[in-house]
């Protein structure tokens, strides 16, 4: 997928309302390259299985319209639509060996029965099942139904395939081994994959583009590093990854620095990357606080605090900090050296220390 592909499917002015006045998608506009890995991002209820469905042609928008490949979808019906759908629960025919379940698709639409098998067996192929056409449903595990699913949605050769959520009900492990296989699929076929998921590591580690979605909005689009680095509002700083979050206001410029009064921080100056004013947020991820037990020189920033929780994750450790105010603040730790005894444990006092630069300053 290159920076300049065409559009394969135009959202414009969508909206979704339902009885009771529920807006599930409001005036939505986005547009999804041909060729990419696209991501449907936000908490539940947000809208995105909404709008997935409204591609899929299962819903219909209240307003707005729904193209793809150039063509408006207003009155062409799901099975007339040139894409898939791989729903969270795989909705494997539990009565249908493995090669019936993929060729099922094939022998609805009076497929030829040579070009059947073909198809079948390539899919089986793509989705590393070969030699297991024969088995049953309950002969396979979860990813192995997953893969199934994933075929009989591949084998159509649809222009587009969506993703609901399909490797939540996988076990931890499962899911991102499956998570690194669908990529592989992508890039192997080709086609425009665009999943709709809760988590943020999953979007953030699978797609080329993200729609960060909340109440029915999309609230950001951009690739994963950038939403992550430079998110564009308190919203997107908070849900994606971990975020610590002071409030305050703008004081004034100089020159390139944003002078800023946040609370408990008092009046600090950061590098000014675009016009704010009056309230913000001052966001800083964990990774980049250091904890010091000696006060601080230079123009870092810092927060003095006492460890009230430390949650060991093996390789790092999210160390829980709090201030005389009560405000928590939280620090991601290497565990780099290898020791059964913690560096940090509760009670420990330490100044949290941060660089200017990696303050991101949103209006609130």
């Amino acid at each position: 997928m290159t920076e300049g592909a065409r559009a394969i499917i135009e959202i414009d002015g969508v909206t979704k309302r339902f009885a009771g006045a529920i807006t599930a998608v409001d005036s939505v506009s986005l547009r999804i390259r041909e060729g990419e890995f696209f991501a449907l991002l936000g908490p539940s209820g947000c809208g995105k299985t909404t709008l997935l469905r409204m591609i899929a042609g299962f819903e219909i928008p209240s307003e707005g319209r729904v193209l793809i490949d150039g063509q408006d979808m207003s009155k062409v019906p799901p099975n007339r639509r040139p894409i898939n759908m791989v729903f969270q629960s795989y909705a494997v025919f539990p009565h249908m060996t493995v090669f019936d379940n993929i060729a099922y698709g094939l022998k609805v639409t009076s497929v030829p029965k040579v070009e059947i098998r073909e198809r079948v067996m390539e899919a089986l192929e793509l989705v590393h099942l070969d030699g297991l056409g024969a088995r049953q449903p309950d002969q396979l595990s979860g990813g192995q139904r997953q893969r199934v699913a994933l075929a009989r949605a591949l084998v159509k050769r649809p222009k587009v395939l969506l993703l609901d959520e399909p490797l939540s009900a996988l076990d931890a492990k499962l899911r991102e081994a499956m998570q690194l296989e669908l990529v592989r699929l992508q890039h192997t076929v080709g086609i425009t994959f665009i999943i709709v998921t809760h988590d943020q590591q999953e979007a953030l580690s699978m797609a080329n583009r993200i729609a960060v979605m909340e109440s029915g909005l999309v609230r950001q689009i951009a690739p994963p590093s950038e939403l992550y680095e430079y998110p564009n509002c308190r919203f997107v700083a908070d849900f994606i990854g971990k975020m610590n979050l002071f409030e305050g206001s703008v004081a004034g410029l100089e020159g390139d620095r944003l002078v800023l009064e946040i609370a408990g921080l008092g009046r600090i100056s950061v590098p000014a990357e675009g016009p704010v004013s009056g309230t913000v947020s001052l966001a800083v991820r964990p990774e980049n606080v250091r904890l010091h037990r000696e006060p601080p020189s230079g123009d870092s920033i810092s927060l003095h605090g006492k460890v009230s929780e430390v949650a060991y994750y093996g390789d790092t450790s999210f160390v829980y900090l709090s201030d005389d105010s009560g405000r928590t603040i939280s620090v991601n730790l290497q565990n780099d050296a290898r020791s059964a005894t913690p560096s940090v444990t509760i009670g420990d006092e330490f100044w949290c220390v941060w660089a200017p630069s990696d303050c991101v300053v949103l209006d609130t």
